[in-house]
């Protein structure tokens, strides 16, 4: 059994390694999993999608093996999508998420994955929403989204989870990077991790302040901000009863709609850049703009153009 339509189905009867094969599909972009996209997408369960992100060294990985403990305590059937960092040479990557959550290796009620993000930007893979639709049809729910955690770069995952989590960790400085970044703009809820250190109180406090003021997103409330400490588990079940709380406003149309726009932009953007790669023109467009020929708004008229 190797072609995708296959995998699928044996996926969605809780076939581990079924699973694992349509995902390794996935991450290569092979061609053969284009006619059953339909089919991927439609078979979604109506997983809760549950994006942690943030800058490095604020504990993401570790607040998301918490996470998935709590959440097995309770019953669920937890997935997890880890992107790493990839090299910008081999695209290859050091998949250190799996070695900080070793301890739901062996629990087959948790399917973890990490995924390289082979370059690009935004904290996700290419391929992440296709992974998450494949885990979502084997019934685990919810399914957490760890991101790359390159600082500033990381709001391509609200425009996929339902509940963003932005992740700060005390004594670090990262609360006004967060801002810059826009990074607070896109937060449902707000963890401050490591809640044990003597500025964790001080940092919560600022960060409401920003969020009640300039931060956050405009029109809503401002999201809530946690203490949590992954390594004793301290404030998760906190956390899990804020996730819980935000699932009827991140499912309302307006917000389900904003999501769809947010995908299909994304979708348009690579399918054009695909196609246009594609086209014969393509390296004759590069050397244009290179040379200052073209600017490269009108190069890219014209490839979609022709």
């Amino acid at each position: 059994m190797s072609d995708p339509g296959s995998l699928l189905e044996a996926a969605r009867t809780g076939d581990r390694r079924a699973l694992g094969r349509l995902l390794t599909i996935i991450e290569n972009q092979d061609p053969t999993l284009r006619p059953i996209l339909p089919r991927l997408f439609a078979a979604g369960r109506g997983a809760h999608l549950i994006g942690i992100t943030g800058p490095p060294g604020s504990g993401k990985s570790t607040l998301v093996s918490a996470l998935t403990r709590a959440l097995r305590d309770r019953g669920r059937r937890v997935g997890i999508i880890a992107v790493d960092p990839s090299s910008p040479y081999t695209r290859g990557a050091i998949m250190g998420d799996r070695i900080r959550m070793m301890e739901h290796s062996a629990d087959r009620d948790v399917f973890m994955r990490s995924m390289a993000s082979r370059g690009e930007l935004g904290g996700l893979a290419a391929t992440t929403w296709q992974a998450v639709a494949a885990l979502d049809a084997a019934a685990y729910d919810p399914i957490l989204i760890e991101t790359v955690g390159a600082g500033q770069s990381e709001v391509e995952i609200a425009g996929l989870a339902e509940t963003t989590v932005v992740v700060e960790a005390p004594e670090m400085g990262d609360e006004v990077q967060a801002i810059k970044a826009g990074l607070l703009e896109v937060a449902d809820i707000v963890a401050v991790n490591k809640g044990d250190r003597p500025a964790a109180q001080q940092s919560a406090r600022y960060l409401r302040a920003m969020l009640s003021t300039a931060g956050g997103r405009v029109g809503r409330t401002p999201a809530p901000v946690i203490l949590t400490t992954a390594t004793t588990g301290e404030g998760i079940d906190r956390l899990i009863e804020a996730i819980e709380r935000h699932t009827r406003e991140a499912r309302s149309p307006e917000q389900s709609r904003a999501r769809a726009v947010n995908q299909l932009r994304r979708a348009l953007a690579e399918l054009a850049q695909r196609r246009a790669v594609a086209h014969g023109a393509w390296l004759t467009s590069v050397e244009a703009v290179a040379e200052r020929r073209l600017d490269p708004i009108t190069a890219a008229e014209r490839l979609l153009g022709s």
